[in-house]
C-alpha cells in the first residue's frame, strides 16, 4: 500500500473537524490523518482507490486546497 501525501491548508483541530465528514465520505474513516504541527499540514491518505482529483476537488468544495506531494 502506498500512501498519498497532499500539502493543505488544513491549520488546526477545527479545520480538521470541518474536513472530517468529507474526508471519511470519501476515503473512509481511518484512512486519512492531517499533521497540523508540520508546516506543510500534510494530509496523509492510505485509501488507494479514490482518484487524487476527487479527494482535491471534494476538499476545495468545502474552503480547503490539497496539493500533492
Amino acid at each position: 500500500m502506498e500512501n498519498r501525501i497532499f500539502k493543505t491548508n488544513i491549520m488546526c483541530g477545527s479545520c480538521i473537524e470541518k474536513a472530517t465528514d468529507t474526508l471519511n465520505s470519501i476515503v473512509g474513516e481511518g484512512n486519512w490523518e492531517v499533521d497540523t504541527a508540520l508546516p506543510l499540514k500534510p494530509l496523509t491518505i492510505t485509501e488507494e482507490t479514490v482518484p487524487t482529483e476527487k479527494i482535491m476537488a471534494s476538499l476545495g468544495k468545502i474552503g480547503f486546497t490539497a496539493v500533492p506531494l
